[in-house]
């Protein structure tokens, strides 16, 4: 049977899983995956869990609907009050896949940090997508920020977490997901990590959202009805055709309310991998508001990510280990 004829972008998987997606996505270095090759080995618990630590399932209801999540425990928890993240993976992933491929949880058992990582099920999107592009998913007290905001104050209840330390992150879907939830929810996140994401508002249908993707979101309601916006630090690849580099530009520009900000620009290259930009926002007290770093030559893949989760690229920087030097010098 011939092999069929290649098509030049994968952007259907962030809204619906698709319909007539095509047979391959490009490889963050460069190249291509044919789908088939997605279909990979689980990551094992040596892939996830530190030694000591624990990785446990929970669940959420209310009324709309219900969310299953996976808590990560650090090893030193004694119930002292601990920073919580929360991590929302992106489209076609798990919470264990996720966690492998960011291995955020051995950073947060270096941190001392809990971790949750809450699940979106084929059930409410078909490739397992938050819905992101959804205006009824874009408002507090409703839809999936609800949910989100819901399990966010389950763990904090179930366990010991320090109020004014609490932080989302996320990658592709789950970082627009995290960019609603920093607009709607500024009250009970300190900070927020935005991974190749777009902004709160980027989209209201699956049209739009096509639009944002491709060409980068100028809409004028983004963040609309938002508190202050919160610190924000961002990562994109500049070669990412998923979603467009440019909506991680309109991100930190929504993000620039504060006046008499400082910017400075780091350049560097990791040791044997890619070269980064690094923008620094700083208030006249010297601390940093906002950072967005631009990853040269990479594409739609957490950077410094394991290649035992889907979408990394080892080549760097240390998305994961940077978000969370990030958030830990933030707190409400």
């Amino acid at each position: 049977m011939a092999k069929p004829k290649l098509r030049s972008s994968w952007k259907q998987p962030l809204l619906d899983g698709g319909v007539n997606q095509p047979p391959w996505i490009d490889r963050p270095g460069g190249g291509r995956f044919e789908l088939r090759d997605l279909v990979r080995r689980a990551p094992s618990q040596a892939d996830i869990i530190p030694d000591g630590a624990r990785f446990i399932g929970g669940s959420y209801r209310n009324l709309a609907g219900s969310r299953t999540y996976k808590l990560f425990i650090p090893s030193r928890y004694q119930k002292q009050p601990l920073p919580l993240v929360v991590m929302l993976h992106g489209c076609t992933q798990s919470p264990e896949d996720f966690a492998a491929g960011t291995r955020m949880n051995f950073i947060a058992e270096e941190q001392n940090c809990i971790v949750v990582y809450p699940e979106q099920p084929s059930g409410a999107n078909h490739a397992k997508c938050w819905n992101w592009f959804r205006a009824g998913d874009q408002q507090r007290g409703n839809g999936e920020p609800s949910l989100i905001a819901g399990i966010t104050r389950q763990v904090m209840q179930e366990y010991s977490v320090d109020p004014k330390r609490v932080y989302v992150g996320g990658l592709s879907a789950g970082g627009a997901a995290a960019a609603i939830m920093a607009s709607t929810y500024s009250d009970l996140y300190a900070a927020v990590g935005i991974h190749s994401g777009l902004a709160c508002g980027a989209a209201k249908d699956v049209s739009s959202a096509f639009v944002a993707m491709r060409q980068g979101d100028r809409a004028e309601n983004a963040f609309a009805g938002a508190g202050s916006p919160i610190p924000t630090i961002v990562f994109h690849g500049d070669r990412d055709t998923t979603v467009y580099p440019a909506n991680g530009d309109r991100i930190i520009e929504l993000s620039l309310k504060t006046k008499n900000l400082k910017r400075k620009e780091i350049r560097g290259r990791v040791s044997g991998g890619h070269e980064y930009s690094r923008v620094v926002f700083t208030d006249p007290r010297g601390r940093s508001i906002c950072e967005h770093w631009s990853v040269l030559g990479a594409g739609h893949a957490w950077s410094g990510g394991s290649p035992a989760g889907s979408y990394t690229d080892p080549r760097g920087p240390d998305a994961t280990r940077e978000m969370l030097r990030f958030f830990l010098e933030h707190s409400r």
